[in-house]
């Protein structure tokens, strides 16, 4: 009976103690997630570009870096709220880290344009590079001075001040894979169909592939 009763206890402690290697493992891979918001124009675009890449959890597409709370897609569009149309990457750094991430981003855009990117023009398409603390600061700066160097060309995306990030509405959400039908200037198209037209002719990966060349990691690829 004494045995039983050991063996029992001993059953019990080794399932308590699994049961905290799990939680303490679930805890650890939470800790692992970091985030990266940066502004690149189009948001569906950034979205699309960043979904691809290993190590990457996933991108949201919103709005950061104006003063109106909960903005709308065509508060924003039209101007006047500060905002810049932006994506939120949320990723795992074991596998890729944050200076990576924004070596792929500053190659992914057009970072000598300060009016907007490619078709889409104004405040809210500029490119930006949000950073939370110092650490973020330099890291940011150091992969725009590297990717200064290697274009030849002046840089003029800011690394601005973490503000709040308001995630888009559902409609914008995977526009780029989406099967819904909605109208477009092109007619009834999927989302997937009408973001591929609308990224061909707004001619972003075309600029990208003229500025970057071989070192453009997305453009051709969308």
């Amino acid at each position: 009976m004494i045995t039983h009763l050991r063996e029992i206890k001993a059953g019990v402690l080794a399932l308590l103690i699994i049961l905290g290697l799990c939680v303490h493992g679930t805890r650890a891979h939470a800790a692992e997630r970091e985030t990266l918001v940066v502004a690149g124009g189009c948001f569906w675009c950034v979205e699309s570009d960043f979904e691809q890449v290993r190590g990457v959890i996933a991108a949201e597409s919103g709005f950061t870096g104006g003063s109106v709370e909960n903005p709308s897609y065509k508060q924003v569009s039209a101007g006047g709220t500060g905002h810049y149309e932006a994506v939120q990457i949320t990723f795992d750094p074991a596998q890729i880290t944050r200076a990576q991430l924004l070596q792929l981003f500053l190659r992914s855009v057009d970072p000598t344009d300060a009016g907007g990117q490619f078709c889409d023009r104004g405040e809210s398409y500029r490119t930006a590079i949000f950073v939370s603390d110092p650490a973020e600061k330099r890291i940011a700066e150091n992969a725009i001075a590297d990717a200064q160097a290697a274009l030849g060309q002046q840089i003029v995306t800011p690394v601005l001040n973490a503000q709040r990030f308001y995630p888009a509405d559902a409609y914008h959400q995977d526009y780029y894979k989406s099967s819904e039908i909605v109208l477009t200037r092109f007619g009834a198209r999927t989302k997937a169909s009408a973001y591929k037209l609308y990224r061909d002719a707004c001619g972003r990966d075309a600029r990208v592939k003229e500025l970057w060349g071989k070192d453009a990691p997305f453009a051709g690829h969308s």
